[in-house]
Formats: structure tokens, C-alpha cells, sequence
């Protein structure tokens, strides 16, 4: 198992280095080592149809830009059926298990592997598509990839850091000082509401921001490894460990704007880009609510450090998103044609010309016109000892949902004084009535 663990490490390593390679050594030109779809000079034409998650304007209009980019280079049409980001991803087991769309926007983890399993045949394997465009990908994007048989699933399409988000504008006004430590941090978000700031945005109303917090928490007081493990079930929820973790949240909470189930994402995200809030920790696709007259204006920095043995680790979520082909397509050619194109450095460009708020997945990408927040993303993922793809989509599907860690978090957020001995041993019970895999 060690042996097992440190090649993982290693592979998220790989994976974080090359995205620093690629960020600060590839040539302008992507074009090297990029798959030529096979649909490509009209050798395979039609039609055929992308179910997406992405209900937010930016990435919507990013999704579509990559399909309109890839329609060109492959003759093949391609209808999304746009789903509401929250409910997709709560239905998504319903939805497979349906009349789905030929090719699905997912992530990758164990999100993933759930629904690879063969036993469920809910997605179809496309080594045949991996095997044109593999050489686009570091090691770590090609396993995360891969369902527990081995076999490919998933075509990634990029990947972005949990970080805290801030305006420069507002922290030169104000001269507030980027904090570091936990200590810099607390007395920052004293001086913010003196100031008569929110000084942490917050919004839990769909269920899964808050897991990000509870991720960052547990990497930072107990490591990496102990939270992947315990996503995994090889730890104990009523582990001291994790009651620490609840302690720490519930000592932060009066930093965070409040009333956090009454309040999507979006509307946490607009308190910090109106400067009500002083700073917003999500992914950096929060960015998208900035206007984008003031897109220069967005910083970022990681997650304070708490004191611990795990400082150094540095560990951070940097999920990866991408594409999978459901269980029994209507127009299979076509669909993988539309994968092949997606897994190339010219289409992930076409991409990110529409959402600024992400890096590419493939490790050829043209990063000339990167942003200097896109560059810092990826020196953050590049900077990281280790890399966590999200709560919900590093532990199974039915602990993760509305069930399972959703509402349980959002319990605590309710009542965070509650008895968290009691917390953990529900939490624990839960995973324990789950069927096994």
C-alpha cells in the first residue's frame, strides 16, 4: 500500500511539475503532438449530442465555443442539452441510467470510477480514443482517466485551483497585506469588518461549496494522505483527527458571511466582486462574475497555513473536468470524433478563449495567451506536494449527495456548537450503511 501511495504522490507530482513546464517553456505552437480527429476532413460526418452541466453563462458559452471549434475540424454537428449545474450533478445517476446524451460533461476521481465500473455499464471505454490522443497528457491526467479495470472513460478538458480570491483594487485601498499563516488571516478578517466588510464569502444553498472548506481544513491540519483516506473509507469519521477539523471551521465561522444555506454560490460570489465582501474562497471560476472590465483586477493566493506538520505540503484541490461517453450512443463515430478533438491543444484553446477562469488539461497547451491569473493558477498547482480533486468527487457518489456529506455539512453549518463527537459518529454511520463496493 505505501508502494502504491507514493507512486500516486509521485504522479500528482508529475502532473503538477509538467503543468509548470508547460506554463513556463512551451513554444507558442500546439500543434506537435496534437490528435487529428478521425472525423477530420469529412471522413466521418453527422450528428450527435453533449449533455452539460455547465448552466453558468461563461463556461456555457466556453462549452460551446470548444463544440463549434471541434464541428469544423470534424464535419460533425453536435446538439448540448444544458442542464441546471446543482440538479445534473444530483440526477447524474438517474440520468446514465436513462436515455443520456452520446457524450457527458463530468469530472474525473472517483466521480468517475463510480460510474466506470463495468458491472453498472452507465459509460462506455474509448481506449481507441486515448490511443490518438494520449501523447496530449501527462501521466496523471491519463489515471485520472482511467476507471478501476484500467481502461479510459473520461477525456479531460481542464483543471483550476481552490484558492482565496480577492480584488487588488480593494486591498490597496484599504492596505490590506495578503495573509500567509491563520494568524495573518484572523487578524485580517477582524480589521475587514471593522472596516464593515464581510471578510470571507460564503454561499452553501447548492449543497457542495462548503465541501472545499472542509477539504482544505482537513489537508492542511492532517495531511493529505489522512484526507484521502478518509474519503476513501480507510479512516474513521470519528477519528479526533476529523473532530479537530469541525473545531477549526467552527472557531472561522464568524469570519464567514453568514446565513450560508440561503445563498447560492453566484450570490456569495457577488458580495466579493462588488467589494461587500473582502474575500471569497472557491475555485478560481468565481472569477466569472466579475465584469470583465475588471477582470485584471482578480487575485489570488492559497489557503493560509494552520501550524501544522503539513504546512510545507502545500496540498490543494485542483479538480479536473472533462468528457465521458454514456453507456450506448446513438452515433458512436461521431461522439468519439467529437472526444478526439476535445483531447487536443487547439480545441482546449478554443476553449479558454471563452473562460479565463481555468488552465488546459493537455500538457501541450499554448500558453502565450495565458493570463496572469491563469499563469498563477498554474504555478499554484505546480507548487502543490499534493493534489485533491473535491469532496464529492474523491469519495463515492451516494456518500457524497444530498444523503450523504451535502446535507451533513450543511447540518453543521447549521448548528456548528452541536456535539461533534455525535457529528462524527453519524457521519461514520452513514458511510457504514452505504452497500459495498
Amino acid at each position: 500500500m505505501a508502494d502504491h501511495i507514493d507512486k500516486r504522490r509521485r504522479s500528482l507530482r508529475a502532473f503538477a511539475g509538467l503543468t509548470t513546464v508547460a506554463l513556463l517553456f512551451a513554444a507558442c505552437s500546439s500543434s506537435t503532438g496534437s490528435a487529428a480527429p478521425s472525423g477530420g476532413g469529412g471522413a466521418v460526418t453527422g450528428s450527435t449530442s453533449l449533455g452539460s452541466n455547465e448552466s453558468d453563462k461563461v463556461p456555457k458559452a466556453a462549452v460551446a465555443s470548444i463544440i463549434d471549434y471541434c464541428a469544423t475540424k470534424t464535419g460533425v454537428t453536435t446538439t448540448i442539452n444544458t442542464s441546471d449545474h446543482g440538479k445534473f450533478q444530483d440526477s447524474i445517476s438517474s440520468y446514465l441510467q436513462g436515455t443520456p446524451d452520446d457524450i457527458v460533461k463530468w469530472f474525473s476521481g472517483e466521480r468517475l470510477k463510480f460510474f466506470a465500473d463495468p458491472a453498472k455499464g452507465l459509460v462506455t471505454p474509448i481506449d481507441d480514443v486515448w490511443a490518438k490522443i494520449g501523447t496530449n497528457y501527462a501521466d496523471a491526467f491519463a489515471k485520472a482517466s482511467a476507471g478501476n479495470d484500467g481502461k479510459k472513460y473520461f477525456v479531460p478538458l481542464l483543471s483550476y485551483p481552490w484558492v482565496v480570491l480577492y480584488r487588488k483594487s480593494l486591498f490597496t485601498e484599504k492596505g490590506y497585506t495578503v495573509p500567509k499563516t491563520i494568524e495573518e488571516f484572523k487578524t485580517l478578517a477582524t480589521k475587514m469588518k471593522a472596516d464593515g466588510l464581510v471578510p470571507l464569502a460564503f454561499g452553501d444553498k447548492d449543497g457542495w461549496p462548503a465541501m472545499g472548506t472542509f477539504d482544505i481544513l482537513n489537508m492542511r491540519i492532517n495531511g493529505y494522505q489522512f484526507h484521502a483516506d478518509l474519503l476513501a473509507g480507510k479512516e474513521k469519521w470519528t477519528d479526533p483527527k476529523v473532530e479537530k477539523v469541525w473545531k477549526t471551521w467552527a472557531e472561522l465561522l464568524p469570519y464567514f458571511q453568514d446565513a450560508p444555506l440561503g445563498r447560492t454560490w453566484q450570490e456569495a460570489a457577488q458580495a466579493w466582486a462588488t467589494k461587500k465582501a473582502g474575500m471569497y474562497f472557491l475555485g478560481t471560476f468565481a472569477g466569472e462574475q466579475v465584469p470583465a472590465a475588471d477582470k485584471a483586477d482578480v487575485d489570488f493566493f492559497p489557503f493560509p497555513t494552520l501550524g501544522t506538520e503539513f504546512d510545507k505540503e502545500q496540498a490543494v484541490d485542483a479538480p479536473i473536468d472533462g468528457f465521458m461517453l454514456s453507456k450506448a450512443p446513438k452515433n458512436l463515430p461521431q461522439a468519439k470524433a467529437i472526444l478526439e478533438c476535445i483531447g487536443t491543444a487547439e480545441a482546449q484553446a478554443a476553449y479558454l478563449k471563452g473562460n479565463e477562469n481555468s488552465i488546459a488539461a493537455v500538457k501541450n497547451a499554448d500558453t502565450s495567451a495565458y493570463t496572469p491569473q491563469q499563469k498563477k493558477m498554474a504555478e499554484i498547482i505546480g507548487g502543490a506536494g499534493a493534489i485533491a480533486q473535491f469532496l464529492d468527487r474523491d469519495t463515492r457518489a451516494d456518500f457524497a449527495g444530498p444523503n450523504g456529506m451535502q446535507g451533513l455539512i450543511q447540518g453543521f453549518l447549521k448548528d456548528p456548537n452541536q456535539d461533534l463527537v455525535a457529528l462524527g459518529k453519524k457521519i461514520q454511520g452513514v458511510y457504514d450503511s452505504l452497500p459495498k463496493q
